[in-house]
């Protein structure tokens, strides 16, 4: 059996990957707030995440894992949307979450086996909290309800960080019901315009933090053994799984809290063996800021006309524990390799992909800490025998039968609008966009060019410029309707 090399933030080395039980090996990645579109950094640990268990799938089989990832969905950025808004929190919820599984199945990520929702879990949050208080780890304060960091004496392990240090450099609620300034919420009052259930507390709404350690122990841990999937072995060990991921934004002090509770509700030395965090995003070398002008969403692209496996295929080219840089060059170098495998394998059937068996150098690629770069590179040496790029890509989520519907109905489209002449078409557009440019140079007025990069981009064309020149190609999701208006 292949063996899985993961570098563990807990213990801050590469280790062999071991699951507690390998007929049911599980896994928790922290999921989005949703109150808005997903921006692009927000695609990160979704397209990481997705490559693992892609990965654990093809080692333990299909039916040995469960990958689980939430939807926070109470959250003060809820309340306040709504309050903004005027329309209902339920209303946002379902629609921001329905957004964001639409733009995640666009960049190729294939949906967890569980996405709870932290709302349908009240219950399982109040008991876990209620314990944590019989257990002197939490009390009650003025309708809160307060973990006590200075009951665990490991707080901060996992980011290496000591209470003192953290009370230092860190930006925290100071209320006069607090112990002690890091102690976090569990459980807070609501007022009448805000949720809430009721609780031996009052009436209130959970804390951030709690969520995930009572969602990850009802269905990492209690749901299993209802279903009789572990082990003997493994229904006596302690209410542990075996991996816990998310971006290293979460580490402190989301994930550094889910372990205190979870440790000292379950009576155990740790709530994950091995903890994986993704590297921050960042656009043409800068933070991703509205501020800078460069922050844009998953969907923001996708109506631009970029394709969501360029997406994956950029976000893949870096590995996952290295600051990933989305610019313009990595995009068109993306575009140029994914219309290169589509052109080789466009009049090929995919195999079966029950059937289908990867080739041990692509998954000791993975294997090695999700060396997704070496991957790629693997890809790109099957060029010369099609079929197999064809089969292992879309294994890697990239070529799939939406791609593929898309280039044949833009091909047909293209093909029925300007026949032959589909080149000359585009050379001449791009001559017509480069004359403009060069009239703006000189102008400094350049809105006929964004005016004409505009319409082709909505027609469907994607448009490139550079030192080299102006191109324009027409994309997956070109409507030569919308271009005629052009000629």
């Amino acid at each position: 059996m292949t063996t899985i090399k993961l570098h563990n933030t807990k213990t801050r080395k590469r280790e062999d990957f071991t699951p507690i039980d390998d007929k049911n090996v599980r896994m928790y990645v922290c999921g989005p707030t949703v109150y808005d579109r997903a921006h692009l950094g927000n695609a990160r640990p979704v397209i990481v995440f997705d490559v693992l268990n892609r990965l654990l799938r093809h080692v333990y089989g299909d039916a040995h894992v469960t990958y689980v990832r939430n939807f926070t969905d109470v959250d003060d950025k809820i309340n306040a949307r709504a309050a903004q808004s005027g329309r209902s929190i339920g209303e946002i919820t379902a629609e921001t979450t329905q957004w964001f599984l639409d733009d995640m199945a666009a960049v190729g990520a294939l949906e967890p086996d569980h996405m709870p929702r932290a709302t349908a879990y009240i219950p399982q949050m109040v008991a876990m909290i209620e314990d944590l208080i019989a257990k002197e780890h939490a009390y009650a304060a003025e309708g809160h309800v307060l973990f006590s960091v200075e009951s665990y004496k490991a707080y901060g392990a996992l980011s290496g960080r000591s209470i003192e240090d953290m009370i230092a450099g860190a930006r925290v609620e100071v209320a006069p019901y607090k112990r002690n300034p890091m102690d976090f919420v569990l459980w807070k009052p609501s007022d009448d315009a805000t949720p809430g259930w009721d609780s031996p507390w009052g009436r209130g709404r959970p804390g951030w933090h709690i969520e995930c350690s009572a969602m990850a122990d009802e269905l990492l841990w209690k749901e299993p053994l209802r279903q009789d999937r572990l082990s003997d072995e493994a229904k006596s060990a302690p209410h542990v799984f075996d991996i816990h991921g998310g971006g290293l934004d979460l580490q402190f002090p989301h994930h550094e809290d889910e372990i205190a509770q979870s440790c000292c509700a379950n009576g155990t030395d740790e709530m994950a063996r091995y903890w994986l965090h993704n590297e921050m995003l960042q656009v043409e070398g800068k933070k991703m800021s509205k501020s800078l002008g460069n922050f844009f969403t998953v969907r923001d692209l996708l109506d631009q006309g970029v394709p969501g496996e360029v997406i994956r295929f950029v976000m893949l080219s870096t590995h996952y524990r290295k600051p990933m840089d989305w610019t313009e060059k990595k995009r068109d170098e993306a575009e140029k390799t994914l219309r290169k495998w589509m052109d080789l394998t466009r009049d090929l059937e995919p195999c079966d992909p029950a059937a289908f068996k990867p080739d041990q150098k692509l998954i000791d690629a993975l294997a090695d800490d999700l060396n997704t770069h070496l991957a790629l590179t693997y890809l790109n040496a099957l060029t010369a025998q099609p079929q197999k790029l064809l089969d292992h890509a879309r294994w890697l989520g990239f070529l799939s039968d939406k791609s593929r519907e898309d280039d044949a109905k833009a091909r047909a489209a293209y093909t029925t609008s300007f026949g032959s002449g589909g080149s000359e078409v585009e050379a001449e557009l791009a001559k017509r966009l480069d004359e403009l440019r060069q009239m703006a140079m000189k102008t400094k007025d350049f809105s006929d060019v964004d005016a004409l990069k505009a319409a082709l981009l909505a027609a469907g064309c994607e448009v490139r410029i550079s030192k080299l020149g102006t191109e324009v190609i027409a994309g997956p999701t070109f409507d030569p309707a919308k271009l005629d208006v052009l000629k």
